[in-house]
Formats: C-alpha cells, sequence, structure tokens
C-alpha cells in the first residue's frame, strides 16, 4: 500500500472546513478510511444529532493499557481575517504550510496518520490509541464524552501525549480557563421617572468593580514564574444591557473568564462575587423591585494542568526527544482532562502557538520532520 507523508495528509485534513460551528463528519469518515485502508478499525463516539464525532482507534495488542495520541479536529474560524490564500487550501511557500489548522493541530493529526503503516508493521507490546476529538476551541467539549466511555467501551490508556503546538518541546503544566455568565434583572421604567426602576447596568456595573478587586487580588498571588504572565488572569469578555434611551434598563449580562494556575480555587471567586452580590446590590435592588435577581451561572470550565509527577510519560517524552527542560504556558488542552481521568498526561505536538488563530496560520516543514520522528522513536519504544 503507498505511503501518504504527513504533509499530503495534511493537505486533505485543511481542506475540511471543520471551524467548530460546522460538522466535523467529513473529516473523520476520510481518517475513519485512511485507517481502514491500514487494517486498523475505528470507534467513534458521536454527538446525538450525529453531525460530529470523536475518534479512538488502537493499533497493537487488545487488552493492554496503551499510549494515546491525542489532538482535536476542529478549528477557529477565518472570518475577519485577511488571508493571502484560501485558508482551506494548504499551499507551500519557503518550507512553511500555509492553512487554517495546520498549526493548531491538524499537522499533528497529519503526522499521527502518517506513522500508522510503521505502527501497523512492528510487534508493538503496547499499543498506540489514535484519539481524536471535537469541539476543544470552543470548551475542550468534544473529547469528555469519549473520555467517559475509557474503562468501559473504550479501553483506558496508560499514557497520553496531547500534539497541541509547542514546537516539540515538553509541556508539563498550563492553565485552565474558566469562564461564567452573570445576570443582573432589575425593573424597566420610564427614564424620567427612574426611581421607580431599578437599572441593571448601574449594579452590573459594581459587580464589575468587584471583579476588577478580584483581579487586583489574583495578581498580588505569589507568583509562578514558569507561567507568562505569573498569575492567575481575570477578564470581562461580554457585556450587554438595555432597551432604549428612554427606559431604565431591565437587565444586563456580562461573561468573565479565570485562566486558573493548578491549584487555583476559582470556586472562591465564584462564591466571592455572590456575596458581593447578596450583600451590597440585592438588598437596595429588591426595596423596589423584589423580583430583581442576580445570577451566576458557569458555562465552560477546562482544568489547569499540572503533570503527575509520578507517570512515566514526562520522563519518556524527554527522553526520546532528547531533551531535559520541561515549560509552562498559559493556554489550555485536553490534558488536563485525561488526568482527571486517570490517564497521565503531557503536552508536545509540532508547531508554534504564536501561528494559532492567525490569519496565514503556518507550520514549518521542518516540524512535521521533527514529529514524524519522534513518532518513530515512541514506536521503537512501545515495541521493546
Amino acid at each position: 500500500m503507498i505511503r501518504a507523508t504527513a504533509t499530503e495528509i495534511l493537505e486533505r485534513l485543511v481542506s475540511f472546513d471543520t471551524t467548530s460551528r460546522n460538522s466535523n463528519r467529513a473529516l473523520v469518515r476520510f481518517v475513519a478510511d485512511y485507517l481502514a485502508r491500514h487494517g486498523v478499525e475505528s470507534q467513534l463516539v458521536p454527538t446525538e444529532d450525529g453531525e460530529k464525532a470523536s475518534l479512538f482507534a488502537t493499533i497493537g495488542p487488545y487488552g493492554v493499557p496503551g499510549i494515546a495520541l491525542s489532538g482535536h479536529t476542529d478549528v477557529v474560524p477565518v472570518d475577519g481575517q485577511n488571508w493571502d490564500s484560501d485558508p482551506f487550501r494548504l499551499v507551500e511557500r519557503g518550507g512553511k504550510l500555509y492553512g487554517r489548522g495546520t498549526t493548531d493541530m491538524k499537522g499533528f493529526l497529519a503526522c499521527v496518520l502518517a506513522a500508522v503503516p510503521d505502527f501497523k508493521r512492528r510487534a508493538l507490546k503496547v499499543p498506540i490509541h489514535i484519539v481524536f476529538s471535537y469541539d476543544e476551541e470552543i470548551g475542550c467539549v468534544g473529547v469528555r464524552p469519549m473520555l467517559g466511555e475509557f474503562g468501559a467501551r473504550l479501553p483506558r490508556p496508560r499514557l497520553a501525549i496531547v500534539g497541541e503546538p509547542t514546537g516539540m518541546t515538553v509541556v508539563d503544566a498550563h492553565k485552565g480557563p474558566v469562564r461564567w455568565h452573570v445576570e443582573v434583572k432589575g425593573r424597566a421604567a420610564h427614564s424620567s421617572m427612574a426611581p421607580l426602576g431599578v437599572n441593571a447596568i448601574i449594579y452590573a456595573a459594581r459587580l464589575l468593580g468587584e471583579l476588577e478587586r478580584i483581579e487586583r487580588d489574583l495578581m498580588d498571588r505569589a507568583p509562578d514564574p514558569r507561567f507568562d504572565p505569573p498569575y492567575p488572569t481575570l477578564q470581562v469578555t461580554e457585556l450587554s444591557g438595555g432597551t432604549a434611551s428612554n427606559i431604565v434598563p431591565v437587565s444586563c449580562r456580562f461573561g468573565f473568564e479565570v485562566r486558573a494556575l493548578p491549584g487555583l480555587d476559582t470556586g472562591a471567586i465564584a462564591r466571592r462575587l455572590i456575596d458581593f452580590a447578596e450583600t451590597h446590590c440585592l438588598p437596595e435592588m429588591r426595596r423596589v423591585a423584589p423580583e430583581a435577581e442576580i445570577t451566576l451561572r458557569l458555562s465552560n470550565q477546562v482544568p489547569p494542568f499540572a503533570a503527575d509527577t509520578t507517570s512515566e510519560v514526562v520522563p519518556l517524552v524527554l527522553r526520546l526527544l532528547g531533551q531535559n527542560r520541561t515549560y509552562a504556558v498559559s493556554y489550555a488542552t485536553e490534558a488536563g482532562l485525561f488526568q482527571d481521568v486517570g490517564v497521565p498526561s503531557v503536552v508536545c505536538g509540532p508547531g508554534h502557538i504564536s501561528e494559532a488563530h492567525t490569519a496565514n496560520e503556518w507550520i514549518a516543514v521542518s516540524e512535521l520532520a521533527a514529529c514524524t520522528a519522534f513518532l518513530s522513536r515512541l514506536a521503537d519504544w512501545a515495541e521493546s
């Protein structure tokens, strides 16, 4: 059977517009068909409507916990970006491969798929699991149902390598985004009779002031110099409210995010904001409008990641790469979710995060070559 190179496979993967708002089924069918041609059976974990699916496949002995090569199939939108070429057509210029998802993270998927014939020809003692998810870009949504199948319909891997772009260095820690939505409900009134109403925007502003104070407290925590910035960050990311210029605003909504370092009690942040609302906002609001409310809803949480120091996965990947240093990053991955279900993880993959999500996103051909060489050494280990 003719072997495809990582670049050739990446060309196909980029051609599928798997922006998170779209289905990824065409890409998943391509991957499943490709694996089948090499004698590898795939199992899918679809959404209820069947529009999206994660894929799990095993090469090597069954009934033995293996090493998972994990990546997501979705990409971020290109809307509003000024590209020099079609973002869904791979273009090579000067040793760089341009296209949406080349770095984040179809380059890694392509390297894994290109390595399948090599994996198949070996007498692997430790199986290699191919674990591809959907909707990582909108909060690591798609991997969670698949993780829920570990130990049941799917085997639980022994280790996991999450191939997000690290420039083929070893990342053993990252921050985790926690996102909340807040809704403030007051009472509408004609603006000429403002005392009859409760201005939701004004009370939302008080809550925003408390968030600013929380942010300063987070910045005053003992810094962790491995991260940039070295403290948890808090950002208000969405804000809307009001109906018209002559109506006291009955509602205001905003969203905020904390990028948490490992060990941060994010629940304490929510409790502090709720306490502020109940102490400094709601009593005043309900004197005029007993129906006034402030609701706080957790909308998404990706756990921060700190690699299991007792696990073999970090020393293994360092040894295979010939490196002796690990790194911490501020972006999030699925690694913490793997670790939460008992699969020790590490983050390592081709490309650089500075190219992710940008117009004219690219990955160097040399990065694909380095990843391919690493996967060959990983197969040596799995065979020994």
